[in-house]
């Protein structure tokens, strides 16, 4: 991960600043938590957000894939598992992650809620803050002729042969199609925490820091250290520099990766062994079919159908996508003049993503260097490879059936798959063929690391975010999730974070009292 932006010296002076509420991140989480204590704000109390990211001018969202990347995203997208053999791509941004997802907005099912068993933790409770959210953020079905070929095709690859297909509600408001989803929305569309929830939580009186990135929390405060404005984005609002806070609650919404390594780095595992731990995400492959002819592909929303037909079976999710060239390049099993050839006929592909649904695992994990930087310890599992060769054969008979000319699988033995060899994928996508680090793995929907439960052994929170033995000290983001949400998990993360603000609400008359 990128260290430090600035190191402002031992010289430098540590400012002091005092508040009701601290809340580190602004994504999903830590925006949501933001806009739900406004009503503690107008009560007079002091509450603000300390976003590491800066906060972005509209026009600097320019739709160039490798200058985005570096802007909005850790190490430009391609942070990287300790064996290497995985990609993680988390946003550093006022608004976080929000601000680079496609906006897909599901409601998680009610099986996978009640297989975690955590108690006070209801399916219908979720489903009821997950709708406020859902029409707080503009969530509705693309009309007919907003879709483009690049999901009709999948629509109709689907439909032939047999499987359960549906649409994806998506976030967005007033959307032109630029297809830009995933690198910052150039024209406002997508109803993110940067449009939605921390507009409304900065008019309420929440106060919003942006280049301040988070070092070390301890007994009620937080070290910080803010940067100063950089070639892009607007300048901070405090003055750069070293600030130590103090808050009578501190909610960590930073990210799965992001807010474990804090918290590790502050201390807190020795006395929360599972903190880190349980760490899940969804395996993902992009999957690449060639037309004969110019389809519509990254002009429209990128995402919206996908299909669960596999789910339970064969645990894994097919969804459209349409990513950009570079993204794309680095998604192929090869070098040389057949990826070229491929890359070429780019107006002519149609995309997959393919999502494996893996399990919660205590040694999947993130743990610390010694500098404190974040170090993510991730199996690749031979049951989630089962699922990617599976999803592979599965997504092939997609393209084939909507009429592709040719397809890229990167676990068969040649570059090309063609028509012809439609009944024989389940011999030619093969074990044999699949190669850790030659088959480019992305994870996706990072879930984990501080996960809730009933016993500071086996957990970080209970239901409600509260930190285990630490009455001040709250998580709100997808961290906590105790396993896997077989779904993009954004809404839930807005319904967790939404508990969280409830408790803070309930107990920062009680916290003052104890400080």
């Amino acid at each position: 991960m990128s260290g430090p932006l600035w190191d402002p010296g031992p010289a430098c002076a540590t400012r002091e600043r005092e508040y009701d509420v601290v809340i580190v991140g602004s994504g999903a989480g830590g925006g949501a938590v933001a806009k739900e204590l406004v009503p503690l704000a107008k009560d007079g109390l002091r509450v603000a957000v300390l976003e590491w990211g800066p906060r972005f001018r509209d026009d600097e969202f320019t739709g160039r894939e490798l200058d985005m990347a570096g802007k909005l995203y850790f190490d430009s997208g391609g942070f990287l598992t300790r064996d290497r053999s995985m990609t993680l791509a988390f946003a550093r941004a006022y608004g976080g992650s929000t601000v680079v997802y496609t906006g897909t907005s599901l409601t998680i099912k009610k099986r996978v809620v009640e297989s975690w068993r955590i108690p006070d933790l209801g399916w219908e409770d979720l489903r009821h803050r997950s709708a406020k959210y859902i029409e707080e953020n503009n969530v509705h079905l693309l009309l007919d002729e907003e879709v483009n070929e690049n999901n009709r095709l999948f629509l109709s690859g689907c439909r032939k042969l047999g499987y359960r297909v549906e649409q994806f509600p998506v976030n967005v408001q007033g959307c032109r199609g630029s297809g830009l989803c995933n690198l910052g929305c150039p024209n406002a569309a997508k109803q993110g925490t940067n449009r939605v929830q921390l507009p409304a939580a900065e008019r309420g009186g929440v106060e919003v820091v942006t280049r301040c990135q988070v070092t070390r929390i301890g007994e009620r405060w937080v070290e910080a250290t803010v940067h100063p404005a950089g070639d892009f984005g607007l300048p901070p609002e405090w003055e750069p520099g070293r600030y130590r806070i103090r808050a009578r609650a501190i909610v960590v919404a930073a990210g799965v990766v992001n807010s474990p390594s804090l918290l590790l780095a502050s201390g807190f595992g020795d006395r929360l062994p599972a903190l880190g731990r349980y760490l899940t995400v969804h395996p993902a492959l992009i999957l690449v079919g060639e037309h004969a002819r110019r389809i519509t592909n990254y002009h429209g929303h990128p995402k919206s159908y996908y299909c669960d037909h596999f789910e339970e079976s064969d645990r894994f999710l097919l969804e459209t996508c349409m990513y950009f060239p570079f993204t794309t390049a680095k998604n192929l099993a090869g070098f040389g003049a057949e990826p070229a050839e491929l890359l070429s006929a780019y107006e002519r592909l149609q995309m997959i993503l393919v999502l494996a649904l893996d399990r919660a695992d205590p040694e999947n994990r993130v743990a610390v260097d010694r500098e404190g930087k974040p170090v993510v310890h991730y199996r690749v599992g031979e049951d989630v490879i089962r699922s990617l060769l599976a999803a592979m054969r599965a997504s092939t008979r997609i393209f084939f059936a909507a009429g592709a000319r040719r397809v890229h699988a990167p676990a068969a033995p040649a570059f090309f798959l063609h028509p012809e060899q439609a009944n024989d994928l389940d011999r030619l996508i093969d074990r044999r063929h699949f190669h850790l680090g030659r088959i480019s793995i992305s994870g996706a929907h990072l879930m984990g690391g501080c996960r809730m439960g009933t016993s500071p052994t086996d957990s970080v929170a209970n239901a409600w975010g509260e930190v285990h033995g630490c009455p001040w000290l709250f998580v709100a983001d997808a961290s906590l999730f105790p396993g896997a949400a077989d779904i993009n998990p954004y809404v839930t993360i807005m319904a967790f974070a939404d508990r969280v603000a409830e408790r803070v609400r309930e107990k920062i008359r009680e916290l003052a009292r104890a400080t």
